[in-house]
């Protein structure tokens, strides 16, 4: 990857409260084996901060003691981590082989036309990001949309406006 395309990935917040990091450092201080323990804290991290910017990445490394690629590549790697801002409201609907036999496709097109915005992106009033994510391992329930954790199972595309509705 090309350091242009890796720098595109992330995002840079100057500025983030001191408050937040005071509760991360705290947090990692608070890990007796701090060895293995990135993925924890990234989820941490992300669980404060809402995401992971790059300032945020530099602190994980700094105070784990290891380098900031390697923060960053495991930041980059798992999907759930963001280093970009989300919206109020995640959005992912599952593209996984049995959701998009039965239409996810076409519900995430539905999803998109009633957000005004693509996969990945986020809305203008910052209410909603929308994700595609792989399988989530609940097939029987095909098509999955997942709203801030919350499933929504055998979707059909009369059940969008609905379900966003719920949240707007």
């Amino acid at each position: 990857m090309k350091k242009k395309e890796a720098q595109a990935l992330t995002y840079s917040a100057k500025n983030l409260p001191k408050e937040k990091y005071a509760e991360l450092g705290n947090y990692i201080e608070g890990i007796e084996e701090k060895k293995g323990s990135l993925i924890s804290v990234l989820h941490k991290a992300q669980s404060i901060f809402g995401y992971l910017p790059m300032e945020v990445q530099t602190f994980v490394a700094r105070k784990l003691d290891m380098p900031a690629a390697e923060v960053f590549g495991v930041a980059s790697f798992y999907s759930y981590f963001s280093m970009v801002p989300q919206g109020e409201h995640v959005v992912s609907v599952c593209m996984g082989t049995a959701c998009f036999v039965k239409g996810a496709e076409e519900i995430l097109r539905d999803i998109e036309e009633e957000l005004g915005i693509k996969t990945g992106e986020t809305s203008e009033d910052g209410m909603f990001t929308l994700k595609d994510i792989r399988c989530v391992g609940a097939c029987g329930l095909a098509p999955i949309v997942i709203v801030d954790g919350k499933v929504y199972g055998r979707i059909r595309r009369e059940d969008v406006k609905g379900i966003l509705d719920n949240y707007r």
